[in-house]
């Protein structure tokens, strides 16, 4: 299925499945994170949210050879981690508004999301994908100046505004996502792309890093897990070219669709 949440003509907050006619139908839940039969009843999206509520948002840097390089990196052992505020996760068609302490440096990233379904633990790679609820299309916002030289060495400052995590359009749930190491990507900007790779290209795939991640570590149901932005990054562009007032940026994701926002 692909599930979306929603905001109804009633102002209510439900789930909802995308038709092949592009019509929404309201979705049961039996609780969080577990989706029951779809309805007949109609929705009207009056607004986006997040697909899911993270539990905790972990993402991985420097994931794409093409990547590593426009930004200098050395390539990783290991995959490189980091986290973002939950509270920074936000939906589809909803606005990234430019944080006050921040100049010309808010930057986007277009990434592959997984979102685990059920808690796990010390899982192998063999077994990662059997808690994966679904995928989502992601935008790694990142305040460049934050993230080199205000966070104390650390990124998650830089990547932790509110508004920084918009997540969406829809959770696709595995039965329609059977190989998430081969999807293209693409990062659109005022309709340029800007940013275009498969997600065969990562240097550690989803199931090594869930089976990374969940070493010792309990990954609780609903960690949404980012995996990575190709190259294309606007900090790398000569010139430069950051998130301003009246951009729209739009990720999109084979077998997943669009998440779109506008900037203010």
């Amino acid at each position: 299925m692909k599930i979306a949440h929603v905001v109804d003509s009633a102002n209510k907050m439900v789930y909802a499945a995308e038709q092949e006619d592009g019509r929404l139908l309201r979705v049961e839940t039996d609780g969080p994170l577990q989706f029951g039969k779809t309805t007949q009843e109609e929705v009207t999206a009056v607004r986006w949210l997040p697909p899911v509520e993270p539990r905790v948002i972990i993402c991985i840097g420097a994931n794409y050879t093409e990547h590593i390089k426009e930004g200098g990196f050395e390539t990783p052992k290991y995959p490189v981690v980091f986290m973002k505020n939950p509270a920074a996760a936000l939906g589809h068609r909803e606005t990234i508004h430019i944080p006050q302490v921040c100049g010309d440096e808010v930057d986007y990233e277009g990434e592959l999301a997984l979102v685990i379904g059920k808690k796990c633990r010390n899982v192998t790679q063999e077994k990662a994908m059997d808690y994966v609820l679904g995928y989502t299309a992601a935008n790694d916002v990142s305040a460049r100046l934050w993230q080199l030289e205000k966070g104390g060495t650390q990124w998650c400052r830089g990547k932790g505004f509110d508004n920084f995590a918009p997540l969406g359009a829809f959770l696709v749930t595995t039965d329609e996502i059977t190989d998430p190491d081969n999807l293209t990507i693409e990062t659109r900007l005022n309709g340029k792309t800007v940013q275009k790779d498969n997600t065969a290209n990562m240097l550690f795939n989803v199931a090594t890093l869930i089976s990374f991640l969940s070493q010792d570590t309990t990954l609780l149901a609903g960690t949404v897990i980012l995996t990575g932005t190709p190259q294309g990054i606007g900090w790398a562009r000569k010139p430069r070219r950051l998130l301003q007032r009246g951009d729209t940026i739009t990720i999109e994701i084979a077998g997943i669709g669009q998440l779109s926002n506008t900037v203010e």
